[in-house]
């Protein structure tokens, strides 16, 4: 099952303890301190990877816990420091530390983040001789690493996010025009979860139907919007099943501006679908007319239709290459 959000506690490696330690030599008293310090406990670091299906393993697993640093020992030797953790996350993933508010966002491929660090080692008693003490008994505690509650959501990267209400073939075209296999259906949100689509070296996301009010909740609400934020090109679906396709073209582009107005600036291709519902070419026409005053690309589309999916594919590829 995709998951794109998820929450965890997290606390970085304690450092390892300083000890007391005695040099064993004749004629010094306790022989000398020479009590090591301990080693510093383990750093938490995000990194991103490229994998949107890696949150899912994660579901239930409540609990990162980072390598505690070794403690001291006698000879003056210094405890390890622990071995980092490294935690894997999706691009796109925004990690926020739920009570500090900070965070971070992982836009890039191997891109490495702290997110919490690990506690200084302690003292061994070595390091409180002095010249009026020379026999010192003190030993430090290692430091407890940082913190904290943190909240993972994910914002996919995708070449060209496919968008419309439900229904509108968005899941059918990823599937004709990739090796996906999303699921299809003729009932409202088949499609719960984005599935994505290799398309000539480019990805394509199928982001689930949107309906009037999802900016405020409705529907599968704002939970895929964000999907949208992150995506170069929009190809936004219309259904020639309705009969005011442009009323539900600007519902839709509504819904946009509502919940972030920075995604109507985005490029926008038009994919008038279902074109074989209506029987007169010239109402085609008139229909795609009315939609290139917008001043973007606009095409119609029949699955049933290999020449129009050919033409689709092969202006849907040169928009991407420009």
């Amino acid at each position: 099952m995709f998951i794109d959000e998820i929450k965890f506690f997290a606390k970085a490696g304690c450092g390892g303890d300083g000890v007391v330690r005695w040099r064993r030599e004749k004629f010094i008293d306790k022989g000398g301190p020479n009590g090591g310090d301990g080693g510093r406990g383990g750093d938490i670091y995000a990194v991103a990877v490229q994998d949107i299906d890696l949150l899912s393993k994660y579901q239930h697993k409540k609990t990162f816990e980072g390598n505690n640093g070794e403690d001291g020992a006698g000879g003056s030797r210094h405890g390890k420091d622990a071995k980092d953790l490294i935690i894997e996350f999706p691009i796109g993933s925004i990690i926020t530390n739920i009570e500090s508010g900070g965070s971070v966002s992982l836009d890039a491929v191997g891109q490495k983040e702290l997110l919490l660090k690990g506690g200084h080692g302690g003292f061994g008693n070595e390091q409180f001789k002095t010249s009026i003490n020379t026999t010192p008994t003190k030993a430090t505690k290692g430091k407890i690493g940082e913190q904290g509650n943190f909240k993972i959501e994910l914002e996919l990267f995708a070449d060209v996010g496919l968008i419309g209400l439900p229904n509108a073939g968005k899941s059918s075209l990823l599937n004709a025009i990739t090796h996906a296999s999303a699921k299809v259906g003729s009932y409202q949100f088949t499609t719960l979860d984005p599935n994505l689509g290799d398309f000539y070296g480019y990805t394509i996301a199928d982001i689930p139907g949107l309906i009037e009010g999802a900016s405020e909740g409705k529907g599968l609400g704002t939970k895929f919007l964000r999907h949208i934020k992150r995506t170069k090109m929009l190809a936004h679906l219309v259904s020639l099943e309705n009969e005011k396709p442009m009323e539900v073209y600007k519902q839709i582009r509504k819904e946009l501006s509502t919940y972030d107005k920075i995604l109507l600036g985005k490029e926008e291709v038009i994919i008038l679908t279902k074109t074989d519902v209506i029987d007169d070419q010239k109402k085609i026409e008139k229909i795609k007319k009315e939609f290139l005053k917008l001043r973007n690309p606009v095409f119609t589309l029949s699955l049933y239709d290999d020449a129009s999916v050919k033409n689709l594919t092969d202006e849907l590829v040169k928009l991407l290459r420009n």
